[in-house]
């Protein structure tokens, strides 16, 4: 195995050889890096580029995004999914913008401080744009580690949490926290991957223990799955004089304060007889969304009666060109599309 200053060489030149441009990697401003960090949560980079950009040109200031609406920053989230960030991001903005006059803390302690932001966040906003020498680690640190050196303590045990974040510490580059950090994480997003990892092209791959013992695809361990929840929703969809109705979620639930149309949730053992109450003609689409820890059916309406939308509260009215103006679910943009609304 070799010797952690070496292992941090290693990984330094070969990010350097082998890097991905990214425009957050060409800044130092905090704001901006926060940005990439907070939207490529659970979010491939392709995905996230293009929200990326759209957020820097709407909200090019910590300013601009604590005073928006949530409705403007939802609206501008939109299709990108896990909205709880995009609210998140804007209240850490307000905190941001009222108890730090617009400016990020340059500590560590002091951005773990601020609400929203967690240790990898901290240290990643930290290490880029300050050079805080503090190691990051996130899915991609825990597999590179955990395959080099055939760790077998699951990660998402408190045990491990503690030893990986140790272990990330003891081999970052205290002259050069940024690079380190960035390199041994798109070592992970492109080499050691989840699947098919290139270990031929691995500046790791002489010493990597996981390789030696062939147990690179059963590394890292998790000590527990999260059961996935199930969900029947059934949408109302119905136009009258132009418009389609719509009600916002405001219970604690996914897709919170965001747009959708009237919902019916029904249990598994529930059937379509109750749904025929509301004058339905016939199902239009049905499809299933996957979130993180839950798996929705969802089945639209098409509704020729309005008169039985009276049992739905805050029911608005909404003309088609003005349907951008509101966020919406990814599952109702797939509708709205498909049915070619």
């Amino acid at each position: 195995m070799v010797q952690t200053s070496t292992f941090s060489l290693l990984i330094q030149k070969w990010y350097l050889e082998n890097h991905r441009y990214l425009p957050w990697r060409e800044t130092k401003s905090p704001y901006k890096i926060w940005l990439s960090e907070v939207i490529l949560q659970q979010t491939r980079v392709d995905q996230g580029m293009s929200y990326y950009h759209k957020f820097c040109e709407l909200f090019p200031t910590i300013a601009s995004l604590a005073t928006a609406s949530e409705q403007e920053v939802l609206s501008a989230w939109q299709g990108l999914g896990y909205y709880s960030r995009a609210r998140n991001l804007r209240k850490t903005a307000q905190h941001i913008h009222t108890n730090h006059q617009g400016d990020f803390p340059a500590t560590y302690e002091d951005l773990l401080s601020l609400p929203g932001i967690g240790p990898y966040t901290a240290a990643a906003i930290g290490s880029f744009a300050f050079n805080i020498p503090k190691a990051v680690v996130d899915g991609n640190v825990y597999r590179v580690l955990s395959r080099y050196f055939d760790i077998e303590t699951p990660i998402d045990s408190s045990t491990g949490k503690k030893e990986f974040a140790q272990l990330a510490q003891e081999l970052l580059d205290l002259n050069n926290p940024s690079q380190h950090n960035q390199a041994i994480m798109e070592l992970g997003a492109l080499v050691c991957t989840p699947k098919n990892a290139a270990c031929d092209s691995c500046p790791l791959h002489n010493s990597c223990l996981a390789l030696k013992h062939n147990t690179r695809y059963t590394r890292p361990i998790k000590e527990r799955k999260t059961a996935v929840r199930k969900r029947y929703f059934h949408y109302l969809f119905i136009e009258h004089n132009g418009k389609i109705a719509l009600q916002q979620r405001v219970e604690k639930d996914i897709w919170q304060h965001m747009y959708q149309l009237p919902l019916i949730e029904l249990d598994e053992a529930e059937s379509t007889p109750i749904l025929e109450n509301y004058s339905f003609s016939h199902p239009i689409k049905s499809y299933t969304h996957i979130l993180s820890h839950q798996k929705i059916f969802a089945t639209f309406w098409l509704v020729n009666n309005p008169t039985v939308l009276t049992d739905f509260s805050s029911l608005i009215w909404v003309e088609k060109a003005n349907l951008d103006e509101y966020p919406i679910s990814r599952l109702i943009e797939r509708f709205l599309t498909d049915y070619a609304y």
